[in-house]
């Protein structure tokens, strides 16, 4: 069965020629042409693997769609930004943005990165199936129902953020590079003036709402704290 993926965007042209790329590569591919189609599509029980969304669209915007969609769903979204905008791609990510690809992007490159999020859900089914819980402190993660609780608190975690927080607790203790967090949660190497590891790690210290647990150390990477 293919891997579904839904476009929303306005840029017809961009979108036709994605669609034709990505549909070649094996993807099943459905277009909205707005924000609004975008959010009753993702949320009217149709089944997609990622989503792919602008950042500025009519009616509603990227930032807004991604938003609504956030409070119901932990779908795999990657952003399509401006290059250059850094402020919508921060913002993005802050708000539960998986990944994000700047405009005007490349077919190959946005393949790539839909690929790694598909990559990453497979290798977290196969890890679901030995694994049942992991603890450290007073965190717990559930793999098999991408489920992750701080004392007896659920927390609401996007799917690049439970990637995350797996990887830094199977290392608890250690020190994690921000190189080895990209390849174990984003399943890319990290590109130079990457900050998307950062502005994920804040978030997830955000919902922890104990900043300690996650340390940072300068210029090595991140360790979670092992009491």
């Amino acid at each position: 069965m293919s891997n579904k993926v839904l476009l929303v965007d306005d840029d017809d042209a961009l979108t036709e020629l994605l669609a034709e790329y990505l549909t070649a590569e094996g993807l099943e591919v459905n277009r909205m042409p707005d924000g609004e189609s975008g959010v009753k599509e993702i949320l009217g029980g149709n089944h997609y693997d990622v989503v792919i969304l602008d950042s500025m669209m009519p009616k509603m915007n990227g930032l807004d769609v991604l938003k609504t969609v956030r409070a119901q769903s932990k779908i795999p979204v990657i952003m399509l930004t401006a290059k250059g905008d850094d402020i919508d791609r921060i913002i993005g990510l802050e708000m539960g943005a998986d990944d994000y690809v700047p405009k005007p992007c490349q077919p190959r490159e946005l393949l790539a990165r839909i690929n790694a999020i598909l990559r990453r859900s497979q290798q977290n089914a196969d890890t679901s199936a030995t694994a049942n819980s992991i603890s450290v402190s007073n965190v717990t993660l559930y793999p098999a129902k991408r489920q992750a609780t701080i004392g007896d608190t659920p927390l609401e975690l996007t799917s690049t953020e439970f990637n995350l927080l797996e990887a830094l607790m199977r290392h608890a203790g250690q020190v994690v590079s921000k190189e080895t967090l990209s390849l174990e949660a984003l399943d890319r190497k990290l590109a130079k003036f990457d900050r998307s590891i950062d502005v994920h790690i804040s978030s997830i210290r955000h919902k922890l709402g104990d900043a300690s647990l996650i340390q940072t150390v300068r210029g090595l990477g991140y360790l979670f704290v092992k009491n």
